[in-house]
């Protein structure tokens, strides 16, 4: 039987340029063996980007630095909760640090493994991170060293909401002391975070496609490969059945010489007869 969860654990710690080959022989293995529901699961998990793998490799080479790191995101998120403006400074100086030092971490074990990540896709790996503190979904998935994608961007955990009873007092107007001014237009937090998940699910959606259109892309090729390999073996028995033609041929022409020899023989053998009589 295919353990599905099994085989993304194996194919999320491979490199990426490894992830295909193997997901698609793991899928046909699947269908082999009856189970189509899971060979289209293993058929659709999506092939981490650089980054993504970087940061799974992080998580599975040092389980509490992981653990550190989910720490820091409960406190932090914690203290949005409450609206710890001590703690808050406390730990976000902290998780300045921590990310720069597992982002650098997460460079050395790529390169340990022979892939070289530039500035950029460290900054990708830190942005991660970032996003890993924010939700709890996607650090769990990134603590198992399994995260298909970069989870979306966190901003200041503006999904976690105050704790009631701690949102902060509306500050009273100052007194006017000069020419009034027209009020500037209020921001509208609803709108702009609409804006943003609007945003965020036309991104997951065009990920998805992508990732669909990779499956089928890589269906196919498993297909054209089953396809290549029967015309192997029709073409391997049709130059057997040719070799075997040109044996037969062989064979038959033989005969035919014998034929004729034995028939010229018996013409022979009857004329000396005949002359025997004669005599």
């Amino acid at each position: 039987m295919v353990d599905v969860d099994a085989v993304a654990a194996e194919l999320y710690g491979l490199r990426p340029e490894e992830f295909t080959a193997v997901r698609a022989a793991h899928a046909a293995t699947a269908r082999k063996a009856g189970q189509r529901a899971e060979a289209k699961r293993i058929a659709a998990l999506r092939k981490p980007t650089l980054a993504v793998w970087a940061a799974n490799r992080l998580a599975r080479a040092d389980a509490d630095q992981a653990q550190h790191l989910l720490e820091l995101g409960r406190d932090l998120r914690e203290a949005h909760r409450t609206l710890s403006g001590q703690d808050l400074r406390k730990l976000s100086h902290q998780q300045h640090v921590v990310i720069a030092a597992m982002a650098g971490e997460a460079r050395r074990l790529a390169g340990e493994a022979g892939q070289d990540l530039s500035a950029g896709v460290q900054r990708e790996v830190e942005q991660i991170l970032r996003s890993v503190l924010a939700d709890p979904e996607a650090a769990d998935t990134w603590a198992r060293g399994v995260l298909d994608k970069t989870p979306s961007p966190a901003v200041g955990f503006a999904e976690v909401a105050p704790a009631p009873g701690t949102a902060p007092r509306p500050q009273q107007p100052e007194p006017e002391t000069g020419p009034q001014r027209q009020p500037e237009p209020e921001p509208n937090p609803k709108a702009d975070t609409q804006e943003a998940e609007r945003t965020s699910r036309e991104a997951e959606l065009a990920e998805e496609a992508l990732a669909l259109a990779e499956t089928e892309r890589e269906q196919a090729r498993t297909g054209l490969g089953a396809l290549d390999e029967q015309i192997a073996q029709l073409q391997e028995r049709l130059d057997r059945a040719r070799a075997e033609r040109e044996r037969l041929a062989a064979a038959v022409e033989a005969a035919e010489r014998s034929y004729q020899e034995a028939v010229r023989e018996a013409k022979r053998a009857r004329t000396a007869a005949r002359k025997a009589r004669r005599s």
